[in-house]
Protein backbone atom coordinates (compact mmCIF):
# COMPACT_ATOMS: atom_id res chain seq x y z
CA UNK A 1 0.00 0.00 0.00
CA UNK A 2 1.22 3.49 -0.91
CA UNK A 3 0.51 6.10 1.75
CA UNK A 4 -0.23 9.58 0.36
CA UNK A 5 0.29 12.15 3.12
CA UNK A 6 -2.60 14.55 3.66
CA UNK A 7 -1.48 17.75 5.39
CA UNK A 8 -3.84 20.19 3.69
CA UNK A 9 -1.67 21.52 0.85
CA UNK A 10 -2.23 19.28 -2.15
CA UNK A 11 -4.73 18.14 -4.74
CA UNK A 12 -4.70 14.56 -3.53
CA UNK A 13 -7.54 13.25 -5.67
CA UNK A 14 -5.70 13.34 -9.01
CA UNK A 15 -2.65 11.62 -7.49
CA UNK A 16 -4.73 8.93 -5.80
CA UNK A 17 -6.71 8.43 -9.01
CA UNK A 18 -3.52 8.02 -11.06
CA UNK A 19 -2.21 5.40 -8.64
CA UNK A 20 -5.55 3.58 -8.71
CA UNK A 21 -5.53 3.68 -12.54
CA UNK A 22 -2.20 1.82 -12.39
CA UNK A 23 -3.75 -0.76 -10.09
CA UNK A 24 -1.71 0.44 -7.11
CA UNK A 25 -3.38 0.29 -3.73
CA UNK A 26 -3.08 3.64 -2.01
CA UNK A 27 -4.50 5.53 0.93
CA UNK A 28 -4.67 9.24 1.71
CA UNK A 29 -3.67 9.51 5.33
CA UNK A 30 -2.33 11.55 8.21
CA UNK A 31 -1.83 8.53 10.47
CA UNK A 32 1.64 7.58 11.71
CA UNK A 33 0.48 3.97 12.01
CA UNK A 34 -0.54 3.88 8.36
CA UNK A 35 2.81 5.37 7.31
CA UNK A 36 4.47 2.54 9.20
CA UNK A 37 2.25 -0.07 7.56
CA UNK A 38 2.72 1.32 4.04
CA UNK A 39 5.27 -0.07 1.60
CA UNK A 40 5.86 3.38 0.04
CA UNK A 41 5.16 7.00 1.02
CA UNK A 42 4.33 9.97 -1.22
CA UNK A 43 4.56 13.56 0.04
CA UNK A 44 2.63 15.80 -2.39
CA UNK A 45 2.23 19.56 -2.09
CA UNK A 46 1.29 22.87 -3.67
CA UNK A 47 1.63 26.37 -2.26
CA UNK A 48 4.28 28.14 -0.17
CA UNK A 49 7.16 26.34 1.56
CA UNK A 50 6.90 27.92 5.03
CA UNK A 51 3.16 27.40 5.30
CA UNK A 52 3.49 23.81 4.08
CA UNK A 53 6.20 22.98 6.65
CA UNK A 54 4.02 24.41 9.43
CA UNK A 55 1.04 22.35 8.31
CA UNK A 56 3.13 19.19 7.98
CA UNK A 57 4.57 19.74 11.46
CA UNK A 58 1.07 20.29 12.87
CA UNK A 59 0.09 16.76 11.82
CA UNK A 60 2.80 15.34 14.09
CA UNK A 61 4.02 13.19 11.20
CA UNK A 62 7.49 14.73 10.72
CA UNK A 63 9.31 12.41 13.19
CA UNK A 64 7.58 9.36 11.71
CA UNK A 65 8.32 10.49 8.15
CA UNK A 66 11.99 10.98 9.02
CA UNK A 67 12.10 7.60 10.76
CA UNK A 68 10.60 5.81 7.77
CA UNK A 69 13.07 7.52 5.42
CA UNK A 70 15.99 6.59 7.65
CA UNK A 71 14.77 2.98 7.78
CA UNK A 72 14.88 2.73 3.98
CA UNK A 73 11.22 3.00 3.01
CA UNK A 74 10.81 4.54 -0.47
CA UNK A 75 9.67 8.16 -0.15
CA UNK A 76 8.65 10.38 -3.09
CA UNK A 77 8.11 14.13 -2.81
CA UNK A 78 6.10 15.79 -5.58
CA UNK A 79 6.33 19.49 -6.52
CA UNK A 80 6.32 21.41 -3.21
CA UNK A 81 6.59 18.01 -1.50
CA UNK A 82 9.93 17.53 -3.27
CA UNK A 83 11.09 20.97 -2.13
CA UNK A 84 10.30 20.14 1.49
CA UNK A 85 12.83 17.30 1.32
CA UNK A 86 15.72 19.79 1.01
CA UNK A 87 17.64 21.53 3.76
CA UNK A 88 16.06 24.97 3.46
CA UNK A 89 14.04 27.34 1.32
CA UNK A 90 14.29 31.06 0.64
CA UNK A 91 10.61 31.49 -0.25
CA UNK A 92 9.32 34.57 1.61
CA UNK A 93 12.14 34.39 4.14
CA UNK A 94 14.30 31.46 5.17
CA UNK A 95 12.68 28.23 6.29
CA UNK A 96 14.16 24.90 7.36
CA UNK A 97 13.12 21.84 5.39
CA UNK A 98 13.26 18.15 6.27
CA UNK A 99 16.93 17.92 5.34
CA UNK A 100 16.62 14.53 3.63
CA UNK A 101 18.29 15.86 0.47
CA UNK A 102 21.21 18.30 0.11
CA UNK A 103 20.53 21.75 -1.30
CA UNK A 104 18.30 24.80 -1.01
CA UNK A 105 15.10 25.95 -2.69
CA UNK A 106 15.59 29.35 -4.34
CA UNK A 107 13.54 31.78 -6.45
CA UNK A 108 13.65 31.11 -10.16
CA UNK A 109 13.08 34.66 -11.42
CA UNK A 110 16.36 36.36 -10.34
CA UNK A 111 18.43 33.51 -11.74
CA UNK A 112 16.60 33.76 -15.06
CA UNK A 113 17.24 37.51 -15.14
CA UNK A 114 20.93 37.01 -14.30
CA UNK A 115 21.19 34.54 -17.18
CA UNK A 116 19.57 37.04 -19.55
CA UNK A 117 16.19 35.37 -19.88
CA UNK A 118 12.78 36.98 -19.47
CA UNK A 119 10.77 33.77 -19.28
CA UNK A 120 7.52 33.85 -17.38
CA UNK A 121 7.46 32.90 -13.72
CA UNK A 122 5.76 30.75 -12.51
CA UNK A 123 7.18 28.19 -14.91
CA UNK A 124 3.96 26.53 -16.06
CA UNK A 125 3.68 23.92 -18.76
CA UNK A 126 5.29 20.96 -20.47
CA UNK A 127 9.06 20.58 -20.59
CA UNK A 128 11.34 17.76 -21.66
CA UNK A 129 13.58 15.85 -19.29
CA UNK A 130 17.31 15.35 -19.74
CA UNK A 131 18.36 12.17 -17.93
CA UNK A 132 21.47 12.85 -15.84
CA UNK A 133 21.37 9.49 -14.07
CA UNK A 134 19.28 7.25 -16.32
CA UNK A 135 20.37 4.22 -14.29
CA UNK A 136 18.43 5.47 -11.25
CA UNK A 137 15.46 3.16 -10.67
CA UNK A 138 12.99 6.07 -10.61
CA UNK A 139 13.90 6.59 -14.29
CA UNK A 140 13.54 2.91 -15.20
CA UNK A 141 10.58 3.60 -17.49
CA UNK A 142 11.56 7.12 -18.60
CA UNK A 143 13.08 8.02 -21.95
CA UNK A 144 15.41 10.91 -22.77
CA UNK A 145 13.26 13.86 -23.82
CA UNK A 146 10.02 12.70 -22.22
CA UNK A 147 7.72 15.66 -21.58
CA UNK A 148 6.32 16.31 -18.10
CA UNK A 149 4.21 19.07 -16.57
CA UNK A 150 5.69 21.77 -14.30
CA UNK A 151 4.07 24.46 -12.14
CA UNK A 152 6.56 26.30 -9.90
CA UNK A 153 8.29 29.60 -9.10
CA UNK A 154 11.12 28.19 -6.94
CA UNK A 155 13.62 25.44 -7.71
CA UNK A 156 16.30 23.37 -6.02
CA UNK A 157 19.95 24.43 -6.16
CA UNK A 158 23.07 22.71 -4.90
CA UNK A 159 21.63 19.21 -4.98
CA UNK A 160 24.88 17.76 -6.40
CA UNK A 161 24.82 14.07 -7.17
CA UNK A 162 21.18 13.85 -6.08
CA UNK A 163 20.23 15.25 -9.50
CA UNK A 164 18.62 12.52 -11.60
CA UNK A 165 16.96 14.49 -14.40
CA UNK A 166 16.85 18.15 -15.38
CA UNK A 167 14.76 20.43 -17.56
CA UNK A 168 15.98 23.55 -19.30
CA UNK A 169 14.06 26.77 -18.66
CA UNK A 170 16.78 29.36 -19.09
CA UNK A 171 18.52 27.62 -16.20
CA UNK A 172 18.67 23.92 -15.42
CA UNK A 173 15.71 23.04 -13.23
CA UNK A 174 16.16 19.81 -11.26
CA UNK A 175 13.19 17.80 -12.48
CA UNK A 176 13.89 14.61 -10.54
CA UNK A 177 16.24 13.96 -7.63
CA UNK A 178 17.21 10.95 -5.55
CA UNK A 179 19.47 9.93 -2.73
CA UNK A 180 19.14 6.39 -1.46
CA UNK A 181 15.48 5.66 -0.90
CA UNK A 182 14.45 9.36 -0.98
CA UNK A 183 13.14 10.62 -4.33
CA UNK A 184 11.58 13.80 -5.64
CA UNK A 185 9.87 15.17 -8.77
CA UNK A 186 9.54 18.92 -9.26
CA UNK A 187 6.93 18.24 -11.94
CA UNK A 188 3.55 16.62 -11.38
CA UNK A 189 3.70 12.99 -12.58
CA UNK A 190 -0.06 12.67 -11.99
CA UNK A 191 -0.60 15.48 -14.54
CA UNK A 192 2.08 14.34 -17.01
CA UNK A 193 0.20 11.78 -19.06
CA UNK A 194 1.81 8.46 -19.90
CA UNK A 195 5.32 9.68 -19.02
CA UNK A 196 4.16 10.56 -15.52
CA UNK A 197 2.34 7.27 -15.06
CA UNK A 198 5.54 5.42 -15.99
CA UNK A 199 7.40 7.30 -13.23
CA UNK A 200 4.73 6.45 -10.65
CA UNK A 201 4.91 2.82 -11.78
CA UNK A 202 8.72 2.84 -11.38
CA UNK A 203 8.40 4.30 -7.87
CA UNK A 204 5.88 1.64 -6.88
CA UNK A 205 8.28 -1.05 -8.10
CA UNK A 206 11.09 0.08 -5.79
Amino acid sequence: MIAVIDYGVGNLFSLSSSLAYLGLENKITRSARELDEASHIILPGVGAFGDAMEKLASTGLVPELERQAENGKPLLGICLGMQLLFEKSYEYGEHAGLGLLPGSVCPLEPDLAAAGFSYKVPHIGWNSLHLVRPENPLMANTREGDFVYFVHSFYAKGCGDALVAGAEYGVTVPGAVARGNVYGCQFHPEKSGEAGLRILRAFAAL
